[in-house]
């Protein structure tokens, strides 16, 4: 094959440092544009053809992705690397469908590796696919009996199917040479195991431990979460009653007149529960947990403006926005939606699920003043410590649960924000309790209806047969298949002597939520 001049490498070269530069600041577009410029240089380049999918996937356009995926497949070398690679990418802009495809065909291959075997045996596991993941994990094992990742869930399945001392065995004998991701999860699935029989003690050891092992890597996620926070105060502290009435009452500058409703709160409080009841409902549809917002209408947003206002905070450039870019905002959020969704929003009303975007809700309420919020409740002290216990992405928000410490501040962060933009907005509001949802479901979810302006519909209270058929992206897939269960509602008082230092901090919010 002839050699491409050093001209046309470094031209690639300089391409894919940009691409770096930009993507740090989620500009998808350009990124895009980028990338496609140096397919064009090197068409036959299969690492640019799977960045090209990555990035598209993570816009949420899985068509285009999957057409730069099957151009990176025609011209691999490595057929069974590259399926495995994009399953990879594409269960990280979680597209459970398009990973399911690629990995499927992986497994196939005469040369797949005992990972790739359990990577798709979790993926099976997590659609529900009991039986074609017990086989995967046994063709994994066969091939490597030490194969940790496939070792892995072997312990979910049998903790699923209710063997909690055939998952513990599983566990006490798990590979200490694994990664040290790897090992960390197998922690989290002990202190769940032995948490489920009752040995608190022991599971909030094994749960301690598991935090060790990640503390190495959150260094930098500890940065990027203070950062994030010191830019949403800011936000907070100049969007006062008076600017909030004022965005909440410029929507008639804004048509057309948007279904929209943040589903919010702490995570898990119960935010998973109350979207499958409402995404059961044919009037609504429900997105779980997707970046759209902040990637596709608050972020361009801002980047647009602040390109000609270098000086300027984020507050002033969003009070400033005239109705042409706050339209343009608001509609790239819709089509970024349905393309995520796979299907058209139509006139349903759209409940985007996002704890996260607590925090941002100055921000949607002037991008869309007809906004409705919905905030989860639960008691305070079951939320931080099943935060604690729960393995979160290691992400920044993952990494404010490395103690129960920060954890109950990160807490105390979140749900002080919502009460005091709750005082402030003019927006409508409801607060709806986890408890009072498993204890009379189908009370809460009347009183949910009619304040999204939702005709009843008996549908709602099968959410778990609902759940059953489509891909949950929730660390909590697997509760929300199951009916409701009282089982998490005063977990915290078996672990209370872990706690007691850090209630202080919780108690302004048990009394301010009714949990004394």
């Amino acid at each position: 094959m002839k050699r491409r001049p050093a001209l046309f490498r470094s031209s690639v070269d300089r391409i894919l440092l940009e691409v770096q530069q930009v993507m740090r600041n989620k500009d998808y577009h350009r990124g895009m544009e980028l990338l496609e410029r140096a397919a064009r240089l090197e068409p036959a380049n299969t690492n640019i053809l799977l960045h090209l999918g990555r990035i598209y996937g993570e816009h949420n356009d899985y068509a285009t992705a999957e057409r730069y995926f099957e151009q990176a497949l025609r011209v691999s070398s490595n057929r069974t690397e590259t399926l495995a690679l994009i399953g990879d990418h594409c269960q990280n802009f979680h597209s459970l469908k398009l990973a399911d495809k690629y990995l499927a065909l992986a497994v196939q291959q005469k040369d797949v590796t005992p990972e790739i075997l359990a990577e798709q045996a979790e993926l099976c596991e997590r659609l529900r696919r009991m039986e074609e993941a017990s086989e995967l994990v046994e063709r994994a094992l066969d091939l490597n009996r030490n194969c940790a990742p496939a070792l892995l869930v072997a312990v979910r399945l049998e903790r699923q199917a209710g063997r909690l001392e055939a998952a513990e065995k599983l566990l006490v004998a798990f590979p200490e040479n694994a990664l040290p991701l790897i090992r960390m999860r197998a922690c989290y699935e002990l202190g769940t195991v032995l948490d489920r029989q009752g040995r608190y003690d022991e599971a909030m050891a094994a749960f301690t431990k598991a935090k060790w092992i990640w503390r190495p890597f959150a260094s930098g996620r500890i940065k990027e979460l203070a950062a994030m926070r010191t830019r949403m105060n800011e936000l907070f502290e100049k969007a006062t009653a008076d600017v909030l009435k004022q965005w909440f009452d410029f929507s008639p500058q804004l048509q057309p007149h948007y279904r929209l409703a943040l589903l919010g709160g702490h995570p898990r409080s119960g935010t998973t529960l109350l979207e499958q009841v409402l995404d059961s409902h044919p009037d609504m549809v429900s997105a779980e947990e997707f970046e759209i917002f902040l990637d596709d209408a608050y972020g361009p947003l801002l980047r647009s403006r602040f390109n000609a206002n270098a000086k300027t905070s984020n507050f002033e450039l969003l009070n400033t926005s005239t109705p042409a870019e706050l339209q343009k905002s608001r509609q790239a959020y819709f089509d970024s939606m349905e393309l995520a969704l796979g299907q058209p929003i139509g006139g349903r009303l759209l409940i985007d699920k996002n704890p996260s975007q607590t925090f941002l809700a100055p921000a949607l309420i002037r991008i869309f003043p007809e906004v409705k919020f919905l905030v989860a409740l639960r008691d305070p002290r079951d939320v931080v410590l099943s935060c604690y216990m729960q393995n979160f992405p290691t992400n920044p928000t993952g990494a404010a649960f490395l103690t129960l410490e920060s954890g109950a501040a990160e807490y105390a962060s979140l749900m002080g924000f919502w009460q005091t933009v709750a005082s402030r907005m003019s927006n409508p509001h409801l607060e709806v309790r986890y408890e009072d949802m498993v204890e009379d479901l189908e009370s809460v979810a009347r009183k949910t209806l009619d304040f999204l302006g939702v005709a009843w519909d008996p549908k709602v209270l099968g959410f778990d047969e609902h759940a059953r058929k489509k891909a949950v992206r929730s660390p909590t897939y697997a509760d929300v298949t199951q009916p409701v269960y009282k089982r998490a509602r005063g977990r915290w008082l078996n672990y209370q002597k872990y706690l007691e230092p850090h209630l202080e901090k919780l108690e302004p919010f048990v009394k301010a939520f009714g949990y004394e």
